[in-house]
């Protein structure tokens, strides 16, 4: 009879994909709940976001729409601001917070703000980590152990990535409800549906770094490190 293969190890990763399964359902969720709640500013998120950056002495800043859903984001290298359509031309809730949320990294990238340098000066190793890692990991198994360090010296970065990635997340969405409430975007009755579409994104990075922690638990286990013989 055919058995097919088990990895048990796959056990040890299965909390954190779990976490990102209802992460991802949650941020969608709560996006959408809140798209249908409009702020009483009757802004859009395109006119927040530019109006926040000129308040800030951003007005090199550009914002531009983007296609997609949830795919906004601040690109550091162009100094542009790229929202999605639902939260460019949206004057909800959701948008608003997501489009005040994208300014809070430009607001860090333009006064310096230490974790997202860092995060930002971690990026090509991360990127080249979770490229090589696996095959570097997978190859040293059967022919050299010091291929195997190397590859978990190389997901240790995507940790560290993901790690540092959590107070540049958390501090750009403080800023974004200090902006909304300071500026009278928002009401002060409407700061809590705020932070709850901004604490669910949040969410997702959380559950990013504990898929990496839990997979690199894994590849130690793989390779010995908790008292199976070398």
């Amino acid at each position: 009879m055919f058995v097919p293969f088990f990895d048990w190890t796959m056990i040890i990763v299965l909390p954190g994909l779990l976490l990102a399964m209802y992460a991802q359902f949650k941020v969608k969720s709560t996006f959408q709940r809140f798209t249908r709640v409009r702020a009483l500013s009757g802004m859009t998120g395109a006119q927040v976001a530019r109006n926040i950056l000129n308040s800030q002495g951003l007005d090199y800043v550009t914002v531009e729409m983007i296609n997609g859903e949830l795919t906004d984001h601040y690109d550091p290298r162009t100094k542009v601001l790229r929202l999605s359509p639902e939260v460019y031309n949206g004057t909800s809730l959701a948008s608003l917070g997501v489009a005040a949320h994208e300014v809070g990294h430009a607001v860090q990238h333009a006064t310096g703000y230490f974790p997202l340098n860092f995060r930002n000066s971690l990026v090509p190793v991360a990127n080249f980590g979770s490229a090589l890692a696996f095959p570097l990991f997978l190859i040293g198994l059967f022919i050299s152990p010091a291929l195997v360090k190397l590859g978990l010296w190389l997901f240790s970065a995507v940790v560290i990535f993901q790690l540092v990635t959590l107070p540049v997340e958390f501090n750009a969405s403080n800023r974004a409800i200090a902006l909304l409430e300071g500026n009278h975007y928002i009401g002060s009755h409407e700061v809590g549906n705020t932070k709850k579409v901004l604490s669910a994104a949040a969410l997702t990075y959380v559950a990013a770094l504990l898929v990496a922690v839990l997979e690199l638990v894994r590849l130690l286990a793989i390779a010995g490190f908790f008292g199976r013989d070398e």
